[in-house]
């Protein structure tokens, strides 16, 4: 995960929360606490599970809102990395969230830099939005799966 504190990622979801008119509700405060504790890439039925354990009085259909209105808001976000079915979901510390992921092992490598700020402000400008954050993953076969230089 990117190198972003836990008090930074929560404030950074209180204020999404806010300016979007939400407020930091019980369950969603414990479906960001559940999702952080198990290492910002989850599958919801991980999510359903640790907050079943957690507080047992928070419904699936609660933590099913919860996740929607956070991928909303650019908390998380969804990508189908682990499978082309159920979606994981990653935390967006700083509004982004890069991979580099192995077609063949399916190893997926995280990394911080993207410098897209230019192409993020070209496409504001051009298209008239204003974004709220990216996902980027690479599609590779990794050091551990190319075939080795020394053959033939």
């Amino acid at each position: 995960m990117a190198d972003c504190s836990h008090a930074d990622h929560h404030a950074l979801a209180l204020e999404r929360l806010r300016s979007a008119g939400y407020k930091l509700t019980s369950v969603r405060q414990t479906v960001l606490e559940v999702i952080h504790q198990l290492g910002g890439h989850v599958t919801s039925a991980q999510v359903l599970e640790v907050v079943a354990q957690t507080d047992p009085t928070i419904g699936r259909a609660s933590v099913f809102r919860t996740l929607d209105l956070f991928a909303r808001l650019a908390i998380i976000r969804p990508t189908f990395i682990e499978s082309s079915l159920t979606p994981s979901y990653v935390l967006m510390p700083n509004g982004h969230h890069h991979h580099v992921v192995c077609m063949t092992c399916n190893r997926v490598v995280e990394f911080e830099e993207c410098d897209l700020d230019a192409i993020a402000a070209e496409l504001e400008r051009r298209l008239n939005v204003r974004i709220q954050g990216h996902l980027l993953e690479f599609y590779a076969i990794c050091d551990h799966c190319l075939p080795s230089s020394k053959q033939g």
